[in-house]
């Protein structure tokens, strides 16, 4: 499998916040995200739950299903009682060849609330990474029997959002875990992309492409907004319509051997942000760029 470049319904609709896109049929984001040049989707709340279906659906487009977010609660219960929650959904990935599971812990979490970011949960101890590494590294194994990876998602408003929680992640849990790098939360988490990317590419199995506007993230911390609060006030975008040097992420990519998605996933309210507009805006910018490290290697 070569790197190929996906999207995530979000540019269409919000899960989190239906209000946004909640009117665009899932067709809409179909069939505009294959015009643009998409070879995949992740799942959003629109997608059929039912394997079959799901398959059915998306072979109509042309489309593969590339991955779908699951929300867990390791954190608050064993391993062994999340194997049985995710049954359903792990079905639905691993009989539509999806090599990943997008795993965001919920548990705690704030990034639905209305809760200024700065009180997200927080492990405080050397004894709380460890068991918690230990949980996800069981949950993982589990999942991989199935054939589908898990690729932690380091998320705002979550236990895993900063650097150093990332690294404590990656240093309590097994080869199992993979590790989903998303560009945006990177930033928007203090991080900088490029240096997280370093520090942990033989861990990344999946990859969420979005960008920033760093004053509006300024603002957030500043104004203590909620996390839904950022997204409604623009502080993410697709690619190439921020700042993040996503030349040199794809070039490292391709340089490490990476083989997997590129995933587009840029929360923004549409009626602002058109959502074929940007999507094509991000695709385009990716494309580009996977054009130009190809060349760069024949040369």
């Amino acid at each position: 499998m070569t790197i190929r470049i996906g999207i995530n319904p979000i540019s269409w609709s919000n899960d989190d916040l239906p209000s946004l896109g909640g009117e665009i049929p899932l067709s809409t984001a179909l069939s505009e995200g294959r015009t643009i040049g998409y070879e995949g989707f992740e799942l959003g709340n629109k997608f059929p739950k039912d394997p079959k279906a799901l398959r059915d659906l998306m072979a109509g487009y042309g489309l593969a299903v590339v991955s779908g977010w699951y929300s867990g609660r390791v954190a608050a219960r064993e391993a062994r009682d999340e194997i049985i929650a995710v049954d359903k959904h792990l079905r639905l990935l691993a009989e539509n060849d999806c090599k990943v599971m997008v795993y965001g812990e919920v548990a705690h979490a704030i990034q639905g609330e209305p809760v200024p970011l700065y009180k997200r949960p927080r492990f405080h101890s050397a004894d709380e990474w460890k068991r918690y590494g230990e949980r996800i590294t069981e949950f993982a194994r589990h999942t991989l029997k199935h054939g589908v990876r898990l690729a932690y998602h380091h998320h705002m408003g979550a236990y895993v959002e900063s650097p150093d929680d990332i690294a404590q992640l990656m240093a309590n849990t097994g080869d199992e875990v993979g590790l989903l790098f998303d560009s945006g939360h990177t930033y928007f988490g203090g991080g900088h992309p490029l240096t997280v990317l370093n520090q942990h590419i033989d861990r990344i199995c999946h990859v969420h492409c979005k960008d920033v506007r760093p004053d509006l993230i300024r603002l957030a911390r500043n104004r203590q907004w909620t996390f839904l609060e950022s997204v409604l006030n623009g502080v993410f975008t697709v690619p190439g319509d921020g700042v993040i040097d996503f030349a040199a992420i794809v070039a490292r990519l391709k340089e490490h051997g990476y083989e997997g998605w590129l995933v587009v996933e840029a929360e923004q309210d549409p009626s602002v942000a058109p959502s074929y507009e940007y999507a094509d805006k991000g695709y385009r910018t990716l494309r580009g760029l996977l054009d130009r490290a190809s060349l760069g290697e024949a040369a």
